[in-house]
């Protein structure tokens, strides 16, 4: 596995796409916001990159597009979110598509906010064609299926009532159900297996049926799986601080880029995983 620095100092015209997944991002862990306004800056700096993709759980918890778009212009000038989005928008700018999935921590991001920076929001299964290849992308909890509580609750939270219900509800009744909800998570996954945790093997062949490889996250075990015997499945890291309490921590990814040669053009394009580590 290359780093992603190796990829922007020696191919920066080779890289056309790039994804990422479980940032979890929030002003408690300021490093992973820094870090990834480094990535956007990385972004800026490789000249054919056409699509930016965020598959899910960008966000450590989300309870609503309006608990931004109703700040006041003055309360947004120093939120922690307007950085990132000033700096997607001038991706977007540039030429980048920046498309994002929903995760199991972000279910109720919205259209509206991702259209604050020119984003999309996209929703799974979603087929990206590779070279030759269509590869599924997910984000991967839909594929944990032996935790069968988690199913059940991930079936409740994704139906549009209870969305409904929850958004109506006021912000700081939803931020209280949102760390209820985190803390009985956190309690749960203490008590179980590491294997129920993870993605289940007949549900990986049952997804990956129709494609010719298979994508996502969720799980934070990064690595390249032998789904089938001519299938693949690639799963991104999540993103994780380093060295927390030195002076200077650092936060380390794995992330995926889809990579082209130059002369003969996307046709030949590759998919790869690759190390994303900056110092903050």
């Amino acid at each position: 596995m290359q780093s992603f620095n190796h990829l922007i100092t020696t191919r920066p015209h080779e890289v056309r796409q790039v994804l990422i997944s479980d940032l979890h991002l929030s002003p408690e862990e300021p490093a992973l916001v820094q870090a990834f306004l480094a990535l956007l800056d990385d972004c800026l700096a490789l000249p054919q990159l056409k699509r930016l993709f965020i598959l899910g759980d960008w966000f450590e918890v989300w309870i609503g597009d309006d608990a931004y778009l109703t700040l006041s212009e003055n309360a947004r000038q120093s939120h922690w979110l307007t950085p990132l989005i000033v700096k997607l928008k001038k991706l977007r700018i540039a030429g980048c598509e920046i498309l994002v999935m929903h995760g199991n921590r972000d279910f109720l991001l919205g259209q509206p906010f991702c259209s604050l920076f020119g984003g999309e929001l996209i929703y799974e299964p979603y087929y990206l064609t590779v070279g030759q290849q269509n590869y599924r992308l997910e984000h991967g909890d839909a594929l944990c299926t032996d935790d069968k509580k988690y199913q059940f609750f991930r079936k409740m939270m994704r139906n549009r009532f209870t969305q409904w219900y929850l958004l109506n509800k006021s912000l700081t009744k939803r931020l209280a159900i949102a760390d209820k909800l985190r803390q009985k998570s956190q309690q749960n996954n203490a008590n179980k297996a590491a294997y129920i945790m993870d993605v289940n093997e007949d549900a990986v062949i049952q997804a990956i049926a129709d494609s010719d490889a298979l994508l996502h996250g969720h799980t934070h075990r990064p690595a390249i799986h032998q789904a089938t015997t001519d299938k693949k499945r690639y799963v991104l890291g999540d993103w994780r601080v380093l060295d927390k309490d030195s002076r200077q921590p650092k936060v380390s990814a794995v992330i995926g880029a889809v990579t082209a040669d130059g002369d003969t053009g996307d046709n030949a394009a590759d998919f790869e995983l690759v190390e994303f580590k900056m110092a903050v």
